[in-house]
């Protein structure tokens, strides 16, 4: 009888050790995939590769150092500083028009708010041009969202009062909606930094004018 309890002790004893073995084995196991996690934790990318190779899965900040590295203007950065200078400079010729042929007080500010923002971001885009705009192609300038035609400005030109006042709203509204429009569509297929920030600018700037002008409507 002792020499069967001495037995299963010894037995018992045994299986503890081979569980406690276990489980020390378990916890650096579940240890080791923590740190893996750990490592890789945060948002993954998935970046196209080049052609015929694989996309890869990068973290975010490597797809952004990445992004940042490679900076270089393509067509639809190009495009959008031709274009957005004509359309910013249709703009600059309404408002000009405002001090002398608005009879509201708000419409005045509002122009000139305009043409102290959109003078600057021409020579801005003038600049930028000038370092990376070689190999641009020509535009359809008719064709940019937003523009008024020259049937609408001879009508504005002739307006005075309360009929400019409704006119030019009712035009530099659509003519801001273009821009917007114009300036998101870069931000999607642009690659330039400078580009995408002056996007920014002009999405910010005249999201805020557009509310600010329904209001006098």
């Amino acid at each position: 009888m002792p020499h069967r309890r001495a037995s299963l002790t010894t037995a018992l004893l045994a299986a503890g050790a081979v569980l406690a073995a276990g489980g020390c084995s378990g916890s650096a196991g579940s240890g080791d995939s923590g740190a893996k996690s750990a490592t890789h934790h945060g948002p993954s990318v998935i970046a196209p590769g080049k052609p015929g190779e694989a996309n890869r899965t990068m973290s975010a900040e490597d797809a952004a150092e990445q992004r940042e590295d490679d900076n270089s203007p393509n067509t639809a950065d190009r495009s959008y500083a031709h274009m957005m200078i004509v359309h910013h400079t249709q703009a600059l010729k309404m408002t000009e028009l405002a001090p002398k042929r608005a009879e509201s007080t708000q419409v005045k500010r509002i122009a000139e708010r305009i043409s102290a923002a959109q003078g600057p971001e021409i020579s801005s885009m003038k600049g930028w041009l000038a370092t990376y705009g070689k190999g641009g192609v020509a535009h359809d300038h008719g064709t940019m969202p937003g523009m008024a035609t020259e049937a609408q400005l001879t009508e504005l030109r002739a307006a005075k009062g309360k009929a400019f006042d409704q006119l030019f709203l009712k035009l530099m509204i659509a003519h801001h909606q273009g821009a917007i429009t114009m300036a998101t569509d870069v931000k999607a297929q642009g690659n330039n930094v400078q580009i995408e920030e002056m996007a920014d600018d002009v999405i910010a700037q005249q999201t805020s004018e557009i509310v600010r002008m329904r209001d006098m409507l």
